[in-house]
């Protein structure tokens, strides 16, 4: 092992704001949270969810691939019509995919994330 894993990064135009999203969705703080920059972690540690603001930030498209998506998120969830009110509620875009176990849906600054059944 070279080392451990710390963070996803994500590039965005505002990242105090799409913090906010991730704070509600993940159930994390902020342990950075400076105007360019703000990471997210758990109390107890962990991994990180860190947000980089980008001066003319071009948002990934999705199912298209003009612009890649580059990364996503998978969240795990207990009950995904539930979890699917909650984002949605957050500022989330509903990206018109699902499957029997996934839906895949746009954060506030276009990236794809995952809602996962976890039962």
């Amino acid at each position: 092992m070279i080392g451990e894993f710390r963070s996803v990064v994500l590039d965005c135009p505002d990242a105090k704001a799409l913090a906010s999203f991730y704070e509600e969705l993940l159930g994390m703080e902020r342990v950075i949270d400076r105007e360019d920059w703000v990471a997210l972690q758990k109390p107890e540690g962990g991994p990180r969810v860190s947000f980089q603001q980008i001066d003319d930030y071009n948002p990934p498209q999705w199912p298209g691939q003009v612009v890649p998506q580059q990364l996503h998120i998978d969240v795990t969830v207990a009950d995904m019509d539930v979890a699917e009110k909650q984002v949605l509620a957050l500022g989330a875009t509903d990206a018109g995919y699902r499957e029997d176990d996934f839906r895949v849906f746009l954060d506030p600054a276009g990236h794809p994330f995952c809602l996962v059944d976890g039962s």
